[in-house]
């Protein structure tokens, strides 16, 4: 029997062999315990194969999907992983991997979160609620991590034919996504109570941090080895430099990946100027230069787009708010707490509307003065094109007096 188990086409018909099972009804632990005893361990790759010929024979996708959480729950652990190749630091699949490690350990914060309702307070749910609520928004923050996988990695495993469970998985995020809007909706209802909370758990919330850790048990086990094992140098580096479009979930690489061999591509292509220079109408610069700008000038300044997602923020020596790359393509709702979330829909509907053009705010933090400013960018016809926030540390600004008119360096202070 030994040398069947061990034969790759009799592993794969008896893996399409259970699943069929599944379809027909029949229980998941009874298809896990014959699983366990006739196959042990599948290879990765055995796993995508059986579910791409499954489609090719006529199982429906929409079925193929309903049936992928099952299937997942009857193979998780079972999969081998043992020819996987490795992960070079900073990889788009290793920022993946990174980025779910993050995933899993808000995850789990909610289910805490969850799990100590019972003993909150009446009088402290609504502090209970904002602070799930801001977990929630961090859990919506996977989007751009499904976007990477959909528009990024899976052209790459169809150029390979391998179609299939780029369909199913892309079905499963979309799932998750209504999920996530569903359980956010429900934080965001004035009225709600603890009692309607509680009761939404087994049917909402639950199912989505569970289906936000299957997916990852199913990114990490067959997704990503199989996809290290298909795409090229070439095509990995191609993802990576088109990453920042999208931006990272809840983690920022540190190292910055580049293969041997390839080296970043010029600015032609982002500037539309064969020698990298960008062509403004009152002079030009290169790209170095306008980052060199940008990040010395004595303030902090974060654009978000017309859509309201964050596209850019300067990275200056001496930030006043910290900012991490994970927030590029995130909605700009998405990064403040669920209490500002009012003022900031306000600014963003009068800055649309034409109404207001300036939102001027100051603060006093940790013994400094800090001017944060909102403005609204439009362009020659007066088109929305995004708001601007832009904050300063005044303190010093503020404590000037008389007049310094001889050159002098350094931190010296005229009084």
């Amino acid at each position: 029997m030994s040398e069947l188990i061990n034969n790759s086409r009799y592993r794969k018909e008896k893996l399409k062999e259970l699943i069929l099972k599944l379809h027909d009804g029949a229980a998941p632990g009874k298809v896990r315990e014959e699983l366990i005893s006739t196959l042990k361990h599948i290879p990765y790759g055995e796993v995508v194969e059986v579910e791409q010929e499954l489609i090719a024979e006529g199982l429906p996708e929409s079925e193929v999907l309903q049936l992928c959480d099952v299937h997942g729950e009857v193979l998780e652990g079972h999969v081998d992983q043992s020819g996987a190749k490795e992960i070079p630091e900073g990889h788009p699949v290793d920022v993946f991997v990174h980025e779910n490690l993050e995933l899993k350990k808000v995850t789990a914060k909610a289910r805490e979160l969850f799990a100590s309702l019972p003993k909150v307070p009446e009088g402290n749910f609504s502090n209970f609620r904002n602070v799930l609520r801001s977990t929630f928004n961090d859990l919506m923050d996977v989007d751009k991590h499904y976007q990477r996988k959909e528009y990024l990695l899976f052209p790459y495993l169809e150029k390979n034919e391998i179609t299939g469970p780029p369909k199913v998985m892309w079905g499963k995020h979309d799932e998750i996504r209504e999920q996530l809007e569903g359980c956010i909706a429900l934080l965001k209802e004035e009225n709600l109570s603890k009692s309607d909370l509680s009761e939404s758990l087994e049917l909402l919330y639950e199912p989505t941090l569970k289906a936000l850790d299957d997916m990852v048990q199913k990114e990490e086990e067959i997704l990503f080895p199989m996809s290290m094992d298909v795409l090229t140098k070439e095509d990995w580096w191609n993802i990576h430099q088109q990453t920042m479009e999208f931006g990272f979930t809840l983690y920022d690489p540190e190292t910055d990946w580049q293969p041997e061999g390839f080296t970043s591509s010029t600015q032609s292509s982002e500037t539309g100027s064969r020698d990298g220079t960008i062509q403004l109408t009152s002079g030009s610069f290169t790209s170095s230069e306008i980052m060199a700008i940008l990040n010395t000038i004595p303030v902090d300044m974060t654009f978000v787009d017309k859509h309201d997602k964050v596209k850019y923020f300067t990275q200056g020596e001496h930030r006043i708010f910290a900012r991490s790359r994970s927030i590029i393509n995130r909605d700009v709702r998405l990064c403040h707490p669920p209490g500002s979330v009012d003022i900031v829909e306000k600014i963003l509907e009068d800055f649309k509307s034409g109404k207001e053009s300036h939102a001027p705010f100051w603060i006093q933090m940790q013994g400094k003065f800090i001017l944060i400013e909102y403005y609204a960018l439009r362009d020659a016809t007066g088109e929305y094109l995004g708001t601007l926030e832009v904050s300063q540390d005044l303190t010093h600004a503020r404590s000037l007096k008389g007049e310094r008119r001889i050159l002098s360096y350094g931190e010296k202070k005229e009084e």
